[in-house]
């Protein structure tokens, strides 16, 4: 076993996807182990004001806080995204998931993205700040999109999650696409979609863990598309 835990055989194959490019075929078909995730028992989902209370408080305490958001997905053509529905918040230890129809999660989501102070980091948080400003009339602040960070030069696009991922632990990140796009407007969300939007949010917070770790951090990750 190496330092990092991992035999040499997936050592290799690790390094071989941290080099230059690392494609979705690639990640697809490789045999990497499955990155293990946050479990259940460390998910809270926000559905009353005492709730609401804790988590502030366990995030203000935070340095730093992973971020993503989910929305309900639109199929019709020129149909309008009522999203986010749901904001998904991470400490090392906890993973808080805020459904926005409870409307005592309103100011306890303005306190935490809007304070400068606090550091949010995530992947792919494009839409987030108009989406945000525009449901809840929140103005993000001090936030850090690791997708942005990480790509490199020539690349089109951001670095994803499953990328950086292999990249940095040598372990492969499932994501199902039938969760991914699945009512997330709903107020009784199932275990299935709880382990996907907390791990979403959760599994960036380790990664900028790891970057910061990196003595390289400057240099990019590639996601050849």
């Amino acid at each position: 076993m190496d330092a990092a835990g991992h035999d040499d055989e997936t050592s290799q194959e690790c390094r071989q996807l941290s080099e230059v490019t690392i494609s979705r075929r690639q990640l697809a078909e490789s045999e990497l182990p499955i990155y293990p995730g946050i479990g259940l028992d460390r998910i809270s989902l926000v559905v009353d004001a005492q709730l609401a209370a804790r988590a502030l408080a366990a995030l203000q305490a935070a340095p730093a806080i992973g971020f993503d958001t989910e929305s309900k997905p639109t199929f019709l053509k020129g149909e309008i995204s009522t999203g986010p529905h749901l904001v998904q918040l991470a400490s090392d230890e906890h993973v808080y998931l805020f459904p926005v129809a409870f409307a005592a999660n309103h100011d306890v989501l303005r306190q935490i993205l809007a304070a400068p102070h606090l550091l949010k980091v995530g992947f792919g948080l494009g839409n987030d700040r108009s989406a945000l400003r525009s449901r809840l009339g929140i103005e993000l602040s001090n936030v850090l999109d690791l997708g942005e960070v990480l790509r490199g030069p020539g690349h089109r696009g951001t670095v994803g999650a499953k990328v950086a991922v292999a990249h940095y632990f040598g372990q492969k990140l499932q994501k199902s696409k039938k969760v991914g796009t699945s009512n997330w407007a709903s107020t009784r969300l199932n275990d299935r979609q709880l382990l996907y939007a907390a791990n979403d949010a959760h599994v960036a917070l380790q990664i900028y863990r790891a970057w910061l770790r990196d003595p390289e951090q400057k240099a990019p990750v590639n996601d050849q598309r």
